[in-house]
């Protein structure tokens, strides 16, 4: 097999663009076994990564076990925790930046915000506390799939999430954090600078001429909007898994 462009990697978002959102299936087994990208030209073949907001465990539920090893570069929690070839190269924790008072007022205002959002169906699980951000859900992530997507058409028609987003930024404005929508049924709170673009520091300018980014979320305020329109990448928006195989083979052929 010829070796992959050394001044180019392709970068990919998870949910939406690699799989379908969390619980459900990967669409195209092509895609987690990297087999649409290895097939391309050599010439053209880039390196390849994955960055997302869950922590790996979750990106092995949709990808496979070992991920971490299949992509050259696997950067979960938006590349607070990094691997490369499969070998871990750091781990930066939310708590430990901004301290557990903090945490728990964050935490305590979040409980009491949620009592009083007025949906059909509420589950466990409002609050996911990961190393380096805080995923928040008002219907709660044990949900099933039915009840997410019914719940993602009431989210859209009454804002629930973005209206959520918009109390937090004004109660906890002096703590310098950044809200991202992404997926279904949540966003997520961490510090400002913490989100996809953390990754790309593990991508040394000198050592890439292009980083393109694919992703569903690219629009203000989604989970993909800073590092789709980061002055190192070039995005691409993506609307489905089959999207993203379709884009990645007309880009890369020669």
């Amino acid at each position: 097999m010829a070796p992959a462009n050394p001044r180019i990697i392709a970068l990919f978002d998870v949910d939406g663009t690699l799989t379908i959102p969390r619980g459900g299936d990967l669409v195209d087994e092509s895609l987690s076994s990297d087999v649409f990208l290895t097939s391309l030209s050599p010439s053209m073949r880039p390196h390849r990564g994955i960055v997302g907001g869950s922590d790996l465990p979750k990106q092995e539920e949709q990808l496979g076990e070992g991920i971490a090893k299949v992509f050259p570069y696997n950067f979960s929690q938006n590349g607070l925790v990094a691997y490369k070839n499969g070998e871990l190269q750091e781990v930066q924790t939310i708590a430990k930046f901004l301290g557990e008072d903090n945490i728990k007022k964050i935490v305590n205002w979040t409980l009491k915000y949620l009592a009083d959002v007025d949906i059909p169906v509420k589950r466990g699980t409002f609050i996911e506390f990961r190393s380096g951000m805080m995923n928040i859900s008002p219907i709660g992530r044990n949900c099933s799939r039915e009840e997410r997507n019914d719940y993602e058409k009431i989210d859209l028609a009454q804002g629930i999430r973005k209206n959520m987003v918009a109390a937090m930024q004004k109660e906890f404005a002096d703590l310098g954090l950044t809200y991202s929508i992404g997926g279904q049924i949540s966003f997520d709170v961490f510090p400002t600078g913490w989100d996809k673009t953390y990754c790309l520091q593990y991508l040394p300018e000198g050592d890439f001429d292009e980083v393109h980014f694919f992703g569903d979320k690219t629009f203000e305020g989604g989970n993909d909007y800073e590092i789709f329109t980061s002055e190192r990448t070039i995005g691409h928006t993506v609307t489905s898994p089959e999207d993203t195989k379709e884009q990645c083979t007309k880009l890369f052929m020669s």
